[in-house]
């Protein structure tokens, strides 16, 4: 596919998936996710001449499913062809009649990557991937996440009294019991407003920076980027922001979602958080005359064709691909939004 056009389609939005997932061909086209409980434990002295002591083996399992088809069109009408003709006839800048009529290549390829990111960002944040609103067959992916690692709060984050940093910290105490270091937390904007105006966050901000505490100081409301300092000085972890929103269509109705869970916090210990899984699609082994094909991202089919009666131009862009998490015992989540009982 041409990258050009690819290029224009994502340059209002960047892609979480494309960063953190890397990109896996499955052959029988279903994919799989290894869950494993890796435990290290210390060699044992033992003396000379005597039998090695045996262990017992991490326990490893593997959840799999067949890899969805995610796909959309568009077409151009007759009327809308004839528009165009006479756009040409008046000379009308080519790069107009481009942008304008002719995108429609890159749209299709922006959809199906807003799709994968809409199931990668619920999948991250709660643990189940889905499609939101989606006019055909709907996925569902469990990533299985361990219920020991789901954490909640022990009192909402809105009250004076509540105290966040204590509750992520019960987080970061069960990554260091299992043996893992946490070195980078999700969040949106709900969980993100709740930490800037928490008077613990904030005074251990002024505690960081040398600010005495007397009677009648004040802490300001405090931002990204102040948060993230508290963060990285407390437990030396980045913290990154997720506000994206996705935007479907149903028979015409066009509605906005966020896929991020709301006020959900996801702590990662690995840079790589799984795969990007994909199969190859039965019309590239059995391509139809008359259609003309592009191949986008290694796994993206792009296509145009026409029908008559009535005349219509169509753009398609389709493909079978799911983003699949793997070693969630290194993945922990923290609901903000629920108190624990």
């Amino acid at each position: 596919m041409n990258e050009k056009n690819a290029n224009s389609a994502n340059r209002e939005f960047t892609y979480l998936y494309k960063q953190k997932l890397r990109t896996q061909f499955s052959l029988d086209g279903r994919w799989a996710s290894i869950l494993a409980q890796y435990t290290r434990v210390a060699a044992d002295v033992v003396a000379l001449d005597s039998e090695l002591p045996l262990k017992s083996r991490d326990t490893i399992e593997t959840i799999s499913g067949d890899i969805p088809k995610l796909g959309l069109k568009l077409y151009l009408t007759e009327k809308q062809m004839k528009d165009v003709d006479a756009m040409i006839v008046q000379n009308v800048p080519l790069q107009t009649i481009i942008d304008k009529i002719f995108n429609d290549v890159a749209r299709c390829i922006e959809a199906v990557w807003e799709r994968i990111e809409d199931i990668f960002l619920s999948e991250l944040s709660s643990g189940v991937g889905v499609s939101e609103r989606s006019n055909g067959t709907g996925v569902r992916i469990d990533m299985n996440f361990y219920e020991e690692n789901q954490f909640l709060v022990s009192d909402l984050w809105n009250t004076a009294t509540s105290t966040p940093l204590d509750d992520i910290q019960k987080v970061f105490d069960k990554a260091e019991e299992d043996g893992n270091t946490i070195t980078e937390i999700y969040l949106d904007e709900t969980a993100l407003q709740l930490l800037y105006r928490n008077n613990q966050v904030r005074n251990q901000y002024a505690f960081d920076k040398g600010i005495a505490l007397t009677a009648g100081t004040t802490v300001p409301v405090l931002d990204f980027e102040t948060v993230s300092g508290v963060f990285m000085k407390k437990w030396g972890v980045k913290l990154t922001r997720v506000n994206r929103t996705i935007k479907t269509e149903i028979n015409g109705d066009k509605k906005s979602h966020k896929p991020w869970k709301k006020g959900g916090m996801t702590f990662v210990c690995d840079e790589e958080l799984g795969d990007l899984v994909w199969t190859t699609l039965a019309e590239e082994n059995r391509p139809v005359n008359g259609v003309v094909y592009q191949k986008a991202d290694e796994f993206i089919l792009a296509k145009k064709y026409s029908t008559t009666d009535p005349l219509r131009e169509f753009t398609a862009a389709e493909a079978m691909v799911v983003p699949v998490l793997n070693n969630v015992d290194r993945i922990y989540t923290l609901d903000t939004q629920t108190v624990q009982e």
